[in-house]
Order: structure tokens, then C-alpha cells, then sequence
């Protein structure tokens, strides 16, 4: 009897050891199984297939990066949708900030405005009358640049015979084409009809005083230093006393 139950004793310790073998080679097989589904399916989820576009974030700021290069930047038409993000901010910081004009400035001044030029008058200037034959009861008066600038004569002067009270007419008809500028040394003429040749003027007298005043770029007066022009014999005035706008040339200024 003793036999027989160490026998059956034995053989199941060896059946319980068996057991412990397969059990332990049932976990090392486990371990070494692949991954879950729901593993394999979040790793496939990282990588898209059959070459997909970036995800929508990539997207937004590959657009938001080519849009700022395009509009603040250089100024030039791109195709948008395909630069990187990095590139469309680098060139939007690099040039973007001068609104599209790359910093650069408008040259100014150094010719871009026409030096002024000064008004001829009693101060930079000598002025002079004479007589001449022709016409009949007519005198030249001269004006020379006795400075050492440029001055303009401006429209016509102003002349004041004895105690006149106002300037005399103008012939408007010899207006210029353009202002007479006089550079130094330079003259200007003027024609001055003192009295009517026919006798037809009124409130006639005879003076040795006048007095030159000069109009300034506006036209709306004199301006500057007047002159004070010394006559060799008194000069007969009247009524139709008129005197023409500032000439360049002699013969322009006696032909009215």
C-alpha cells in the first residue's frame, strides 16, 4: 500500500511541475506577441498615408506665412498656399515693415525746389531816365542790377511824377510772356508816354521829382526800396501819362 500511494504522489508532482513549465512558457510567449490594435491604429494616426497634406494647423500657417510675405513684404504677386510658414515671416520681417517701399526715402531738396529770387528794387538796383526823339513825348527808363544776386523785375514799376497822388496806367498789351529776371550788371527797360502828342490830355504840370517803386511777385504793391530818379529839365505831365511792363530789350519798350 505504501508503495502504490508514493507512486501516485510522484507522478503527480510531476504532473504539477509540468504545469508550472507551460504556464510560465504561455507568459513569455505573450510578452513577445505584437502590439493591440488600438496601438497600431493611434501609430498610423502620426504618420498619413499615401502622401496626405500636413495637418490643418501646418496649413494655416504655411498661408498665414505666404499671405504676410505677399501683402507686407516686397510687394510682388506670389502664388499663395505653398511657401512654408518660416519663409513667409522672414521675408515679412525683414522687409515687410516699410510698407512695401523696402525702407528707402524720397530724396529731398538739392534742386528739388527753384532757388528764390529777390525782387529788383531801390536797394540792389540804379535806375535811370532819358529822353528820346521817338515816339514823340516819350522817355526810356532803365533799370541795371547793381547787386550781387539775380532780381526780378516784376510786372511794370510804379512812377510818381512830382506830387502825383496815384500810379499811372499801365499798357497792358506789353505784358511779357514771362518775368524779367536780371542777373548783375543786367538791364530791364520800361517806355513812359509822359503827355499826349495831340494835345488831348487833361491836368497837365512840369516836375523835376520822381520817384520809382517796384511790384513784387504777388502783383499786389510795391515792395522794397523805392527810387529816387534825378531829371535834367523838368518833364511835362499829364493826363495820359502810361508806362509799359519791364522789357528785356529797348526797342520792346518804346514801341507803345
Amino acid at each position: 500500500m505504501r508503495t502504490i500511494r508514493f507512486r501516485r504522489a510522484a507522478r503527480t508532482s510531476v504532473l504539477g511541475a509540468a504545469a508550472l513549465v507551460a504556464a510560465l512558457s504561455l507568459t513569455a510567449c505573450q510578452s513577445d506577441s505584437p502590439a493591440p490594435a488600438d496601438d497600431a491604429a493611434g501609430t498610423s494616426s502620426q504618420q498619413p498615408a499615401d502622401g496626405a497634406s500636413a495637418a490643418p494647423v501646418s496649413d494655416k500657417g504655411s498661408d498665414t506665412g505666404t499671405d504676410r510675405g505677399t501683402t507686407t513684404g516686397t510687394g510682388k504677386a506670389t502664388a499663395g498656399g505653398s511657401g512654408a510658414a518660416d519663409s513667409g515671416s522672414g521675408t515679412a520681417k525683414d522687409s515687410g515693415s516699410t510698407g512695401g517701399q523696402s525702407g528707402a526715402k524720397q530724396p529731398q531738396g538739392n534742386g528739388d525746389t527753384a532757388p528764390v529770387t529777390l525782387a529788383c528794387d531801390g536797394r540792389n538796383s540804379k535806375v535811370t531816365i532819358t529822353a528820346v526823339p521817338r515816339p514823340v513825348n516819350h522817355m526810356l527808363l532803365t533799370v541795371t542790377n547793381t547787386g550781387s544776386k539775380a532780381c526780378n523785375a516784376y510786372y511794370y514799376p510804379f512812377l510818381r511824377f512830382g506830387e502825383a497822388q496815384s500810379a499811372p496806367q499801365a499798357f497792358e498789351e506789353s505784358k511779357p510772356q514771362a518775368v524779367v529776371t536780371l542777373s548783375p550788371g543786367e538791364s530791364a527797360y520800361a517806355g513812359v508816354r509822359t503827355s499826349s502828342a495831340d494835345g488831348s490830355g487833361t491836368g497837365g504840370y512840369s516836375t523835376k521829382d520822381l520817384t520809382v517803386s517796384f511790384q513784387g511777385a504777388s502783383g499786389s504793391g510795391s515792395v522794397g526800396r523805392s527810387a529816387n530818379v534825378p531829371l535834367s529839365k523838368p518833364v511835362y505831365v499829364d493826363s495820359t501819362l502810361a508806362v509799359t511792363y519791364w522789357q528785356t530789350e529797348m526797342d520792346d519798350a518804346l514801341m507803345y
